[in-house]
């Protein structure tokens, strides 16, 4: 290699240490349809060996903002992939899409092949849970744009879905009941409000043992973001799902309307589920009204099925079979907007 680019910052040999560090890993998330191995051009995958009839694809593309703040401070890394593949086939997810493959992109000021190889290793793991491949990625090395010790990721996701079985929310009725997925906490929005209040505004310590918590504050915060795919896939194989919600940026107020057709709105029973601990210490820290609490995190619920009143017990008997802990929390009206109770 040359010596002049590795004395400008850039180690091209620790680029491919990295792919043989993470090879494995990614072996791993082989899935039908997958082609061939990391290292090309471009990653590949046969939709012809699904056997859908008409395919429509659903793209998308996330990142997990400032939560990387709290992995570089604590220097664990192996789960903040998980978060990046939750963020983008969770997304996919709400249009009835079977995600099917995954890109990542990883940004760093300095290569450093162990730490690379851990970020990988948990969005391996995501894609295990979410049932998809990861087919590609690029690690690129910018120490003019980044600090030596910081980096930035973002994801891709492709899921596809048949044409007749897309969900678009035009089928939600008055009536609809709104059908509660539990968070595993946080999940991947708000950071830049929690770092404020709990590490710049009341000096809390990452690494202390929180007996409300009853964990660190540090592992709260860092929790993987709840990938629903497989529990929400089973659903759609039985029940005729109206709407689905990821709780993400925005809360319930921006996400919850994106599913509804024009005119209609939802009652939400706050008392149907339990709130996360760390949000209340969030809230009483921060002083947030608790109506505003809602317009920024996930409260403790982080996906939402709206289905007819006549499917609601099979819904919950097959998310139960599934593992998946939900409760109804509310249902659709003929109105505007998010109204809690």
């Amino acid at each position: 290699m040359s010596e002049v680019y590795k004395n400008s910052g850039v180690d091209i040999h620790k680029g491919y240490e990295v792919v043989k560090r993470i090879k494995n890993d990614v072996d791993k998330t082989k899935c039908l349809g997958t082609m061939g191995s990391i290292g090309g051009f471009g990653g590949l995958f046969d939709l012809s060996k699904l056997n859908i009839k008409e395919p429509v694809l659903v793209s998308g593309t996330d990142g997990v903002g400032t939560k990387l703040l709290l992995a570089i401070m604590l220097d664990k890394h192996d789960t903040i992939g998980e978060d990046l593949v939750a963020m983008c086939v969770n997304d996919v997810l709400t249009q009835g899409a079977k995600p099917l493959f995954f890109l990542d992109y990883v940004a760093v000021g300095k290569n450093e092949p162990e730490k690379i190889a851990s970020i990988v290793k948990g969005v391996s793991n995501g894609c295990l849970k979410a049932g998809c491949a990861l087919i590609g990625g690029e690690t690129a090395e910018m120490p003019d744009v980044y600090e030596k010790d910081h980096y930035d990721l973002a994801g891709f996701t492709v899921g596809v879905v048949e044409k007749s079985k897309m969900i678009t929310g035009e089928k939600c009725e008055v009536g609809d009941v709104l059908i509660g997925l539990t968070s595993s906490g946080i999940h991947s929005n708000g950071y830049s409000l929690v770092r404020k209040i709990l590490l710049k505004d009341h000096h809390l310590d990452l690494n202390q043992q929180d007996e409300k918590l009853n964990q660190t504050l540090g592992e709260a915060l860092l929790t993987p973001t709840k990938i629903y795919v497989k529990p929400v896939l089973e659903v759609l194989k039985n029940i005729d799902v109206h709407s689905m919600t990821h709780i993400t940026g925005g809360g319930f107020d921006e996400n919850i309307i994106r599913g509804l057709k024009s005119g209609y709105g939802v009652t939400i029973d706050c008392e149907s589920f339990k709130t996360p601990e760390i949000f209340s210490l969030i809230e009483r820290l921060g002083e947030i009204p608790k109506r505003e609490m809602y317009q920024i995190f996930n409260m403790g619920i982080g996906f939402i099925l709206m289905v007819s009143p006549n499917d609601v017990e099979e819904t919950l008997r097959i998310l139960k079979e599934n593992n998946e802990e939900a409760c109804v929390i509310g249902k659709v009206i003929k109105g505007e907007g998010v109204n809690l109770v």
